[in-house]
Order: C-alpha cells, then structure tokens, then sequence
C-alpha cells in the first residue's frame, strides 16, 4: 500500500465500503459515552465571585484560593448543609480559582442545581467568614503584643526613676548614673509616643476587625444553573460515538499500510513462480450458502452478523459482471492450460481451505471442463479437475498419479507472497509442476442482458 492511503478520497472509500462495520463501532462508542457520563458528568454547576479589596501578590491570592478549599471551611459547609459526606469527600465537587485581577472564583456542582446554589453559596459564606477570622487573629495578636511593650516601658521608666532616687548625692558616681539614666529614660519615651502613635490595644483590635470585614467583597452570588455543566450526556454520547468512528477508520487505514497481502497478478506470477492464466469474477454473495437455509435462530443470527461482517476488503477495485462473462472467462483458462486444440488435461486444482471465492471459480472452472468433455466432436479429449484444499500456512499437497500440473487458484488480496510460495514449495516436493494461476475477484452483479452479435454469441471482454 502506498502514500495515497491517507488521501481523502480514500478515506471516503473506506467510510463508502464499511459503513456497516463503521456504524456498529459508532454505535458502540455512543455506548460507552453514555456510560461514562454516569461516572464522570458533573452535573448541575453553579459558581460566586470574591473581590479581594487589599492589594496582593500572586501568592497571596494562591494562598486565599487554597484557604477556600481548606478542610475547615469544607468541614463548616458540610455540618450547616447536613451532607452525608465528609469535608474531603466534598472536595471533589468544589473548586477555587484565582480569576483576573483580585478575583477568586469559587464553584460547586451537585446532581440538582438547587443543590448546587446552595452549595456555594453555603462554601462561599463559610470561606469568608473563616478569612475574616484569620485577620481578626492577627489583629488581636498585634494589640496584645502592643499593650504587652506598653506594660514594659511603664515599669522600665519606673524602675529608672526608683534608681535615680536611690543614688547618693553630690558623687562623681551619682552624676555619670543620673546622666545614663536620663538617657534611658529619653529612649523608653520616644518608644511610648511610637507605640501611642500605632494605637492602643482595643482600637488596633476593632480595626483590624472592620478590615476583616471590609476587604472581601461577594461580587456575583450564585445564580441558579439552567442547565446540566457541559459535557453532558448528549455531549459524552456524541464524542464516544465520533471518538470509536474515527478509531475505526485510523485502524482501517493502519491496516492498509501494514497488509502485505498481494493484489496485482505481476506479484502473484512471481511469487509462484507461474504465469497468470486467467481472472474470473466471482459474483458477491455469502461465503455459507447453507448457512442462509438454516431455518430458525442460526438463521437470524447469520443475518444479524452479515450486518457487520464484510470479507471483500475495502480497497479492491470495483468492478461487475455477468454469468456468461464468467463461463466464457473459464473456457478461455481452459483453453489456455491446453495449449493446442482437443488436447486432455489433467489437473490438479488447489483452492486454500478458507478461501470461499476460490472454492467457488474452482466449481465454475469444474462445470467448463464438464461442459468441454462432453462434447462428442472427434478428437476432442476429456478435462480433468481434481479440486483439493489445501491449508494456506502449512500447504500439503496430495499425489494424485500422473497429472498434467498443478493450478492455483486464489482470490486477489488474501494471501501473501510467503504463503504463495510456501504452495509452490508443497508443489515441488510431490513432483507436480505449477503450470498456472487463477485470479478471482468478487464482483457485483448485474443483472442486464449482454449485448448479442448477429450470429447469436454473446460479446465478451478478453481475460
């Protein structure tokens, strides 16, 4: 197979000639989508946006984002919505993200979409609150670190006033102490006017509390879905069903580019070792004729796999004939394998055992060589076919007595040139010479009368 296997135009070839086959894996697939929505389907979806008013490095948001998937916040939701399920188990069906700007996301999907409202808004509520507590915490622990330094400087200036009052006076001593403790004392009352500057203990506090608050902001509560989130069942259902058909024209075509089965009657000569005497078109039907008599289920069951099965393979060439292109075709092999006129002929006809559309140009071949022999013209010699199966992988060819040769016959397509030659080889060890081959190809047929020359025989094309 060539290049030209991934053309368009062939790729329509293969969806013209197996659509059947095409239409059953599509069928599967929608299937299995459908299947997969009940696992994987998220629902009803429904989500809020929080503004985050303080400016924030990408981290900080990040870290916002994480505290909202947090397993206290998921805990919170779950015990004041009453879930059955536990705060880790829930965090499969929430999601924070970081948005544009200061912007974060929040998002839960249930199987009802009044359920999925209320899950974020509930998941919503209990991130912001839980957020502001955290700021709340730190601003308490700011005012009591504040109030705590403010303690210390009280009692340092306190005990720097009760060393003063304690040194004796009118000393060198006393005058260089006094001058270091002034000192002291200077710097414990620049770091009260700073700490009086910060604030004291309960307005730190309260501000911190109202910044809790103020900096995060409910832009979009959430609204009730309208819809299932996508993907859907339609849209599960539609992808695995496109998904499998397009798998099963990449393996049509993989298939193409790895079959080294013969198609072209040079390939076949050379690989036996053996001109090509002929061609003869088979017409397409069932390979089991006695399957379709089966009356009952054996019946219905052949016909429900015809549905799906078809043997001629995709890429031979179409083509179509008639009973009488077929018969003429044969008495020309015939007449070809003979050689010169009313000469016999005795041949062994090997037909591979799984080729159904050998075994049946072999019984047209046989009904030509009838029809040849029973002619009482003088001189005119009997043919002799003696049909046999032989199994393609390991070919073993009977002795028959003396024969004329062996003729191969085979359909275009089935075999490679390894199992071509490996008959040429059963062949040789029995002796017999491989005088030809018979290509057969499975047709569509017409049902038209052929055109009839004036003498009454019917014009046909030569093989």
């Amino acid at each position: 197979m060539s290049d030209d296997v991934v053309r368009l135009s062939v790729i329509w070839q293969i969806v013209c000639r197996r659509w059947r086959l095409l239409a059953v894996v599509a069928a599967v697939g929608a299937l299995l989508g459908g299947g997969a929505s009940l696992l994987f389907s998220p629902g009803y979806q429904s989500a809020s946006s929080v503004l985050l008013q303080c400016p924030l490095e990408d981290e900080e948001l990040q870290t916002e984002a994480q505290i909202a998937m947090s397993s206290i916040v998921l805990d919170r939701t779950v015990a004041a919505l009453g879930l059955d399920v536990t705060g880790d188990e829930l965090r499969g069906s929430v999601s924070a993200e970081v948005v544009d700007g200061n912007v974060i996301q929040i998002s839960g999907s249930a199987e009802s979409a009044d359920r999925a409202q209320q899950l974020t808004d509930r998941l919503t509520q209990e991130y912001v609150t839980f957020s502001s507590e955290l700021v709340n915490r730190a601003a308490g622990a700011s005012a009591q670190v504040v109030e705590t330094l403010q303690r210390r400087v009280a009692d340092t200036d306190r005990r720097v006033a009760e060393l003063q009052g304690s040194a004796a006076p009118g000393t060198v001593e006393n005058a260089q102490d006094s001058t270091e403790l002034e000192g002291l004392r200077t710097t414990l009352a620049d770091a009260i006017t700073k700490l009086e500057e910060i604030g004291g203990g309960e307005q730190r506090a309260e501000a911190g509390a109202a910044f809790g608050r103020a900096r995060i902001l409910v832009l979009e509560p959430a609204a009730l879905p309208s819809g299932p989130a996508a993907p859907t069942l339609v849209q599960f259902i539609a992808g695995g069903a496109v998904l499998l058909f397009l798998l099963g024209v990449l393996a049509h075509v993989v298939a193409a580019r790895t079959d080294r089965r013969l198609w072209s009657t040079a390939e076949i000569s050379a690989a036996l070792g053996s001109p090509v005497v002929g061609s003869v078109d088979i017409p397409d039907g069932t390979d089991d004729p006695a399957a379709q008599r089966q009356p009952g289920s054996r019946s219905w069951r052949a016909r429900m796999w015809r549905l799906v099965r078809d043997d001629r393979p995709w890429d031979a060439p179409p083509v179509s004939g008639s009973d009488l292109d077929r018969d003429v075709r044969c008495r020309r092999v015939l007449a070809r394998l003979r050689g010169a006129p009313g000469a016999g002929l005795r041949l062994l006809v090997l037909v591979a055992d799984d080729d159904a559309t050998a075994h049946r140009a072999a019984a047209q071949l046989a009904v030509a060589a009838g029809v040849d022999g029973s002619d009482p013209a003088p001189g005119n010699h009997r043919t002799v076919l003696h049909v046999v199966d032989v199994s393609a992988t390991r070919p073993t060819v009977p002795d028959c007595g003396h024969l004329s040769g062996a003729l191969v016959v085979i359909t275009a397509g089935t075999r490679t040139a390894w199992e071509l030659v490996g008959i040429a080889e059963a062949c040789a060890d029995v002796g017999h010479h491989v005088v030809g081959a018979v290509v057969t190809n499975r047709t569509r047929l017409i049902e038209h009368s052929p055109e009839v020359s004036s003498n009454g025989r019917a014009m046909a094309g030569s093989t």
